[in-house]
């Protein structure tokens, strides 16, 4: 039986046929929907874990057990899972593991557009790379194969685009695979330096090994015109074949490359061009490997391609430009988000805001510019803390801002560090009750794991309190006057303190309370609710007023009317 499946369907839909048994992952788009799909697999045990570290230690100890396990995240978190990985790559494995990895080329959700191939190569562990969601499937099953037969991790690396669209699936059933005995090794399991030299050298022998195999399963050949031959891979793959006559050379395993038959390839026609997003990973291997060919100078270092793009730099062929008058539409937070509120009395009192990454990040953009750095996850308090030991004149006016489920990922540590080296910052946890940007995953905080099953719940104030944090402040993020009044009060202390800033998301629920309204005549027009920039105020024509179509009730706006202008209901 065939289905239309997303991409991200068809790698959990793999993960079930291939017999893994163990998935842990961390939200992140574009890989999230993944580990969501794949909770719907009873077979299979799935869960979040706190990060991507965490989610691959799981999936290295259950391989270690003889089981097959997957992890799954976006291109930053293998960043934080690189430990794990790294060693992983020379332990090896006993069950079958594939760290799933999604790209974000044009930063459409991301704060940077780094190029996860590098990591397999300086990892020295295979990546497969689909172009297709019937690709994906069958790619993930068979580097489960590949895992156990070279006794490695393997990755599977998807984009953007290539995760969210969607084709044909040919359904399988599922393999029932009984589990490995876990054989006690040192020499293998325990990398101390005695062990780890001896694996190292294994490692490249294993790689030596798969370079010579130049698996043809993973590339194909599709000869069209002579004059051009295109090396590409991915989506870019279908780019490249709508765009253009050339011969193709598909990749499909990236790495280790299969040189010897690009070089093949690349004698068949007049002139080779890489064509693929990001960094020059196939180019510059190929160069390396005397084989001449152009890419970057033609298609550029930054950003996502598309059909018309790719016609555009090989043929000089612009798409039409439709005409629109259509205005720009930034991204904003949610009318009723509790963020709005907290970054609202931040900018009023003139804070310097370190910020991370979730929804919040939206507080950076006008009216509300109350966010001034970030740069990944947790980092906002180790920044907040590098402000206090600089000594910085903003010392005192420095304040961190973090979600909830950011700060489970790796907030916690940074506070330990706060405390232990006599910090002075304070921390504002925005407590939404639910990992909000990527789609409302639960996270140890809510109570609930993946499946909706009740579980232990972390409490976020016991937890700072037993770190050594002599103050947590808890207030409603919907509260202007209790917000303003605690976050004086915090940062006037010469010690660390934590307030957490605590209302659910909006969107989780639709119970919302009566809708405001604006008194035309008490409203003079001073346009003072519209400095917390909610989606739901709208000044047209002259005058203000609540679309009650948008407004959730939460009462922020009313708080700022020094007229009494905004009244509850119609």
């Amino acid at each position: 039986m065939k289905k239309l499946m997303l991409t991200n369907e068809a790698v959990a839909r793999g993960a079930y046929e291939a017999g893994v048994k163990v998935i842990s992952s961390y939200p992140g788009t574009p890989s999230t929907e993944i580990t969501e799909f794949a909770a719907g697999y009873k077979e299979m045990y799935v869960e979040w874990a706190p990060n991507e570290k965490v989610a691959t230690e799981v999936a290295v100890g259950a391989s270690a057990a003889g089981v097959r396990s997957m992890c799954c995240m976006k291109h930053v978190g293998v960043n934080v899972a690189a430990d794990p990985l790294f060693t992983a790559a020379y332990t090896g494995v006993n069950g079958g593991m594939v760290l799933v990895v999604a790209d974000d080329p044009a930063m459409h959700s991301s704060q940077n557009e780094q190029d996860s191939r590098f990591y397999a190569r300086s990892a020295h562990v295979p990546m497969l790379e689909p172009a297709d969601s019937a690709e994906a499937k069958l790619y993930l099953k068979r580097a489960f194969d590949l895992s156990e037969e070279y006794d490695t991790p393997v990755m599977l690396r998807l984009t953007t685009r290539s995760a969210h669209a969607q084709s044909y699936v040919e359904l399988e059933d599922r393999v029932e695979l009984d589990p490995k005995p876990f054989v006690k090794d040192v020499s293998k399991w325990v990398m101390m330096p005695a062990a780890a030299r001896g694996r190292h050298v294994w490692v490249e022998e294993r790689e030596k090994r798969l370079k010579d195999a130049e698996l043809n399963e993973f590339y194909r050949v599709e000869t069209r015109s002579k004059k051009t031959g295109i090396v590409t891979l991915g989506a870019v793959y279908q780019y490249v074949k709508e765009a253009t006559d050339a011969s193709i050379f598909k990749v499909g395993m990236v790495y280790p490359l299969p040189v010897e038959a690009i070089r093949k390839f690349s004698e068949s026609v007049d002139e080779l061009i890489v064509c693929e997003e990001l960094e020059p990973f196939i180019e510059n291997q190929l160069k390396a490997n005397g084989i001449k060919c152009r890419g970057k100078d033609i298609f550029g270092l930054q950003g996502e391609f598309s059909t018309a793009f790719v016609r555009e730099k090989l043929y000089g062929i612009k798409a039409p430009v439709p005409e629109t008058d259509v205005p720009a539409r930034p991204p904003v937070m949610c009318a009723g988000c509790p963020h709005r509120g907290v970054f609202y009395v931040l900018n009023k009192l003139k804070l310097n805001v370190c910020g991370d990454i979730g929804c919040y990040t939206l507080g950076a953009n006008p009216p509300l510019s109350a966010l001034d750095l970030c740069v990944c996850m947790g980092a906002s308090i180790g920044m907040a803390h590098g402000f206090d030991k600089a000594d910085s004149p903003l010392k005192r006016k420095t304040v961190a801002v973090i979600g909830d489920s950011t700060f489970i990922h790796s907030g916690i540590t940074n506070v330990v560090n706060q405390v232990y080296n006599k910090g002075t910052s304070t921390t504002i946890i925005l407590d939404n009750s639910i990992t909000g940007m990527t789609g409302h995953q639960d996270n140890p905080a809510t109570g609930k794991r993946i499946t909706g099953e009740a579980t232990a719940k972390l409490d976020l104030v016991k937890l700072c309190q037993a770190i050594g944090v002599k103050s947590v402040r808890v207030v409603d993020a919907y509260d202007l006057g209790e917000v303003e009044k605690v976050v004086k009060e915090e940062i006037a202390k010469e010690s660390v303190s934590v307030i957490i800033a605590r209302r659910p998301c909006a969107l989780l629920t639709k119970s919302y309370p009566p809708a405001f309204s604006i008194d035309s005549e008490k409203c003079i027009k001073c346009r003072s609710c519209l400095r917390i920039g909610c989606p739901a105020i709208e000044f047209i024509g002259g005058k203000v007023r609540i679309n009650k179509e948008l407004c959730v009730g939460c009462g922020v706006c009313k708080q700022l009317c020094r007229f009494d202008a905004i009244k509850e209901g119609r």
